[in-house]
């Protein structure tokens, strides 16, 4: 009976109504503990691939935006206020995208605890930690947007913390002059994400929670749209539209030990980008957070907010010393993040780390009001994840690749990729950080970026006399899905994603050198051959198998990228430390433009604004290298 109804001849739909993928779904639930799952996937395989120009969703929107994390929601809100329709696709739900996890907090220079702030000492705390490589006019443009973007918070309902008058509170993060970093306990991230998420839901902001694009879609260098796929059950989308938003993050996740949760982060902004025609800034220049947890190894580089450090807490190496005197005796544990994490990688490196590899993160002799009532987060999170009381132990800590500083390239003012209606934001794009970020400056950027954005997407869809489609492009990413799906090799596409993050820790982390850049880029030679291998095989659980090939895609050019320029840049500058040229080298104050294998040139650095220069202290590298 069921093989003569639904033997290999026959095929479901997949694309089709949500009822005619119910009714496949209840068929594969009843079949399976007969002919077992791999049967029944080789029958749905086969009719897979036997209709594989099956109808497809199509969708219209004036704007998409690729992204579904603060950066983008930022975007489709100020489309939606203005009145253009926009649809926000996220491979991840919105609820817990990868801004949620931003603990300490958000830049501006209110000064509302420093009356002798202004936005242009933020710009120049910004460039001068940027170590010379940040866009002077992108900086202008976040720093001095930046008190827009906080009203822009509290009006849509942000519960900043505040002093008994009311006035917003800020606190020190690292290296800032003043205190201008705005809060919201230790979980700013997430109230900021579940602020935007209530405002997307007043304007009727439409979003697809679990589509993956795997395609922006272009004809003669302007978008058109995207192509992709629903995670849950394969259905396809054809997304027209006249600007692209793409806001997918950055490539951390390319590392072993990183902030960022198994499947995001893994370099789709830059496949996408690259794609399209649009070529990477800075890939090289990744921030390893000083204090990433590393145990238990499901959770190894979870974040211990910075705010732990900012609130008093000290770093002490095995033999009880407080090593950063070492490297910054003036700043100590409140040293950029560069610092404190090359000194955490020294002493370890030096054996004066914990057993596990770790140094000790100490807030215990805090009040333990203060524990609670400012750092809540890390005080749950350790409790749950290690069942360590926070006000009682130190926590163990080792650096973690935590934030993407370059992307793709952008234009300072608008953040136009250089391919006509594509944009790109957030951790996606590239310009304000350079070698260093200031904690709490990527918060304020989604704020101020995705507004100006969505006003540039916006007046270039105005602008548009006719949007020209390209049924060639539809074809070839078409193709590139049924392609997959229908691949059956040998390789495992989880063992291979393994693979390339130990080849980009081994060779391409805290500190780098010639050789080991080398040997990184032949071993990822032989894994981009292996890639062509791989078996992709969806199951009753959904689609997942297929997204995690096209992550193995992004995360393999991403790596390419990030060893081709660390290998251009000859000198240690900020986060990016070569042992083999320990010094900066004013001639690479430049940034470095990917745009394919073997293809990275130079790209001068505006002049600083004078009234800006004039607020910088000298950039210092002493204590920089120990080893």
């Amino acid at each position: 009976m069921w093989l003569s109804s639904f033997g290999a001849g026959h095929t479901f739909d997949w694309s089709s109504t949500a009822q005619s993928r119910g009714h496949a779904v209840e068929w594969m639930s009843q079949i399976t503990p007969l002919l077992g799952l791999a049967s029944v996937m080789a029958i749905v395989r086969c009719g897979q691939r036997s209709t594989m120009h099956s109808p497809e969703n199509r969708i219209a929107t004036t704007v998409l935006v690729i992204g579904t994390g603060g950066a983008g929601l930022r975007a489709a809100i100020e489309l939606a206020e203005r009145g253009v329709s926009v649809l926000a696709v996220g491979k991840r739900p919105k609820a817990d995208a990868h801004t949620s996890l931003a603990a300490g907090g958000i830049n501006a220079a209110l000064a509302t605890m420093d009356p002798e702030d202004s936005w242009q000492q933020h710009a120049a705390d910004t460039l001068k930690e940027s170590y010379l490589l940040a866009n002077p006019q992108t900086v202008q443009i976040v720093t001095g947007g930046a008190a827009r973007g906080i009203e822009d918070l509290e009006r849509y309902g942000m519960p900043f913390a505040r002093e008994q008058d009311g006035r917003i509170s800020q606190r020190f993060f690292g290296a800032h002059t003043y205190r201008r970093t705005a809060y919201a306990g230790d979980y700013t991230g997430l109230e900021i994400q579940r602020t935007l998420i209530n405002r997307a839901a007043q304007l009727d902001v439409p979003i697809l929670d679990t589509v993956y694009i795997t395609r922006i879609l272009v004809r003669d260098n302007a978008v058109f749209g995207a192509y992709g796929f629903d995670l849950t059950d394969g259905t396809r989308y054809v997304i027209h539209a006249d600007a692209v938003i793409l806001a997918a993050g950055g490539h951390t996740r390319i590392w072993r030990r990183t902030s960022s949760r198994r499947d995001e982060n893994t370099g789709d902004s830059f496949r996408l980008a690259v794609l399209a025609g649009c070529r990477i800034r800075d890939p090289e220049l990744v921030q390893f957070h000083p204090s990433g947890l590393i145990a238990p190894e499901n959770a190894a580089g979870t974040l211990v907010s910075e705010a732990a450090r900012g609130e008093g807490g000290i770093l002490r190496n095995q033999l009880g010393e407080r090593f950063m005197s070492r490297y910054d005796p003036d700043r100590m544990e409140l040293s950029t993040r560069d610092r404190v994490a090359l000194a955490a990688y020294t002493e370890i490196k030096e054996g004066r780390g914990t057993p596990d590899g770790g140094v000790w993160l100490d807030v215990s002799h805090l009040p333990r009001q203060t524990i609670m009532t400012r750092l809540p987060r890390v005080y749950q999170t350790l409790l749950e994840l290690q069942m360590l009381d926070i006000t009682k132990d130190p926590i163990e800590i080792a650096p973690t690749a935590h934030y993407s500083m370059g992307g793709v390239w952008v234009r300072p003012e608008d953040h136009g990729t250089g391919v006509d209606g594509l944009y790109a934001i957030g951790e996606a794009a590239s310009g304000l950080h350079g070698a260093n970020r200031l904690g709490g400056n990527s918060l304020i950027e989604l704020l101020v970026f995705g507004r100006i954005v969505g006003q540039a997407a916006a007046e270039y869809s105005a602008g548009l006399e006719a949007q020209r489609r390209s049924a060639e492009a539809l074809d070839a990413a078409r193709a590139e899905v049924d392609e997959l799906l229908a691949a059956d090799g040998p390789e495992n596409v989880r063992a291979l994603q393994r693979a390339l993050r130990n080849i980009m820790t081994e060779h391409a982390g805290v500190v780098r050198d010639e050789s080991g850049l080398l040997k990184g880029l032949a071993e990822l030679t032989a894994v981009e051959a292996r890639i062509a291998d791989v078996g992709v095989h969806p199951d009753i659980a959904g689609f997942q198998d297929l997204a995690h090939a096209f992550d193995l895609k992004s995360a393999a050019l991403a790596a390419r990228a990030t060893m081709e320029t660390a290998l251009e840049r000859r000198e240690t500058r900020g986060c990016h430390n070569r042992s083999d040229y320990p010094d900066l080298d004013p001639a690479l104050q430049v940034n470095l433009v990917w745009a394919g294998p073997g293809s990275v040139q130079k790209e001068a650095i505006p002049p600083i604004p004078a009234e800006i220069a004039a607020l910088m202290r000298e950039v210092s590298t002493a204590g920089k290298l120990v080893e």
